[in-house]
């Protein structure tokens, strides 16, 4: 993933309770509330599709549609 990819970066939910942090290596963070490192992992883009594997072992992914990001039931907003 290249710094310049233009999903890399980050995603917020609109209430500011989850946020995604793509990092540029392909991996993620992601906070909730006052976890600040409440998942980490990889992820892989193809086209606007997201797939992501956490560090615990479960998986997800998701789409940008228009600019947002839904995910697992949730809209992620690029902050």
């Amino acid at each position: 993933m290249s710094t310049t990819h233009p999903y890399v970066g980050v995603w917020v939910t609109a209430d500011g309770h989850i946020l995604h942090e793509l990092l540029s290596t392909g991996r993620y963070v992601e906070a909730r509330g006052n976890r600040e490192r409440a998942y980490e992992g990889r992820y892989e883009i193809n086209a606007s599709h997201i797939d992501y594997w956490d560090d615990t072992g479960f998986t997800a992914d998701g789409e940008f549609i228009d600019g947002i990001l839904h995910h697992a039931g949730m809209i992620l907003y690029r902050q």
